[in-house]
């Protein structure tokens, strides 16, 4: 890797002190929003800012990503599929400086910070081949000389709707498939992270400039949640794709339903790693170390329950805590510093209202964490990872805090730890720990894991692209990225053709006049 500072990356970039927040393409719109500043929670110090959108100019960029869609979805598929594997390339030259930046805007480490845009150009290259795969089915019609297919048309404008701690792939999981589908997209960023979007339309920019795209094929409004609001209620975008809390989530899918539209909802995790009697404990412990504490505790996909067997639970917690011990907080520039801060000191407050809560409902720490301070930790947004050994049905367990605590629960049966691992609201991501076959098949069977993703021996966190990415109960129920989520971005169409002379009635329904 380049040895480059944070203030290089940003002009590589192109990001300024002051920054517009709209844009439709290479056009970017002036606005009398409000600024939106962007202050780092690595150091404390304001990177920049971007102009929130306002009302008249949110509703000429819906306009002109319309009138986009009925240009680009004349393109063929595979000439789509090029445009975006040139974005790839594009995300490849500036993967360091973005990857610099994502890490110090929203305080997950460098490491991670590449990786997340390792995963915008893995969707790429998905993406790419999908362009050439749009495909529907043929079907045998019950009528003499007819052929029934379906076949999968664009959609129209897409809404996306991203969270903080992916503030750039998320986006992309959407967008390049959106893309290849035939559809334009409106991107609303989180407003703690708005200037990774920015710095992701510059490169999108200069690749579509190139090949003609037609403008408001890619579009970016900024602001906070009342800009949420005009997505969801805007007749015009049949697809809102929404990325953050359950509360948020269920905002956005009333409002889509009340016109009818779409919802793609993407929501909170509570996610349990089982750790059988069986496991193989180095192994176990480590996908739960970083499941745990990776991006500070602030994925969806974050480890946040650890069911663990009787007759290991000892074991564990005594390995949990050697590692535990090794951590290293910090800077998330510097690589050797394994955990980051929170976002911003809400999220602290959250963090430590749930160490308190876990208190006085009955859990006993084992790493009793608390706020960092002195030097190198001035943002006060950083934290020590904790560990509480608690009951399952505890209230503070049964929800999702975006912070790196880790609950221990103990169990005796496998029947009984699927209990527990199901028994809460969401259903994102789990796993089980274990080498017994018979272990593996039932986590993953009817009687297993009712969550829209379910491993066996490895962490609830780091899904790769290829397979679809969601969850069930709380969770919404939308899938994203790989497999047939495409899908979700098209509007299917059943089609019957007649290649004989006469019109026969489906169900042998006799017409004659």
């Amino acid at each position: 890797m380049k040895n480059f500072g944070i203030a290089e990356a940003l002009d590589k970039l192109g990001i300024k002190r002051s920054n517009p927040g709209t844009s439709t393409g290479q056009k970017w719109l002036r606005s009398k929003g409000k600024p939106i500043p962007s202050y780092s929670p690595a150091d404390g110090k304001l990177i920049g800012s971007v102009q929130a959108t306002d009302d008249a100019v949110f509703e000429k960029v819906v306009k002109q990503a319309h009138a986009a869609f009925l240009e680009w979805r004349l393109v063929p598929a595979p000439k789509r599929g090029e445009v975006v594997r040139q974005v790839g390339e594009a995300l490849r030259k500036y993967k360091e400086p973005l990857g610099k930046l994502v890490s110090y805007e929203m305080g997950k480490s460098y490491q991670e910070g590449l990786g997340e845009v390792q995963e915008m150009i893995d969707i790429c290259d998905f993406a790419v081949g999908l362009s050439r795969q749009l495909h529907g089915l043929t079907m045998h019609s019950e009528r003499p000389q007819h052929r029934m297919y379906e076949q999968y048309h664009p959609l129209g404008v897409v809404g996306i709707i991203s969270a903080f701690n992916f503030p750039v792939a998320v986006w992309s999981w959407n967008s390049m498939l959106a893309w290849v589908c035939g559809d334009t997209c409106i991107w609303k960023p989180s407003e703690k992270t708005p200037l990774c979007a920015i710095a992701c339309q510059h490169i999108v920019n200069r690749v579509f400039k190139k090949n003609g795209v037609p403008e408001g094929v890619s579009c970016i409004v900024n602001g906070d949640y009342k800009i949420g609001q005009r997505l969801s209620a805007h007749e015009n975008i049949p697809l809102v794709s929404a990325t953050g809390s359950t509360r948020m989530g269920k905002a956005v899918g009333k409002t889509v339903a009340e016109r009818l539209g779409r919802a793609l909802l993407e929501l909170g995790g509570n996610n349990a790693i089982i750790i059988s009697g069986h496991a193989n404990l180095e192994m176990a412990v480590r996908g739960a170390l970083f499941g745990a504490v990776g991006t500070a505790g602030q994925r969806c996909t974050t480890t946040r329950r650890l069911i663990i067997h009787e007759s290991v639970y000892e074991s564990v917690k005594e390995k949990l805590k050697q590692a535990y011990r090794q951590l290293s907080i910090g800077n998330p520039l510097d690589l050797n510093n394994h955990v980051g801060p929170l976002i911003d000191t809400l999220a602290v407050k959250a963090y430590r209202n749930a160490l308190q809560q876990v208190k006085a409902q009955g859990g006993k720490f084992v790493i009793p964490g608390g706020l960092l301070k002195g030097k190198g930790f001035e943002s006060g947004c950083y934290v020590k990872p904790a560990i509480a050994e608690v009951k399952n049905d505890y209230e503070i367990v049964q929800h999702e805090t975006f912070a790196p605590i880790l609950y221990l629960v103990k169990y005796k049966t496998l029947d009984e730890a699927i209990a527990y691992q199901n028994g809460v609201k969401q259903g994102l991501s789990s796993a089980i720990m274990t080498t017994h076959i018979q272990e593996m098949e039932k986590f993953l069977s009817h009687a297993g894991s009712d969550c829209g993703i379910a491993n066996v021996n490895i962490g609830t966190s780091g899904a790769e692209i290829g397979g679809a990415f969601g969850g069930e109960k709380e969770t919404g129920g939308g899938r994203e990225s790989g497999s047939d989520a495409w899908k979700a971005y098209m509007r299917r169409q059943t089609n019957t053709i007649n290649f004989g002379d006469s019109l026969p009635l489906a169900q042998g329904i006799k017409f004659d006049v």
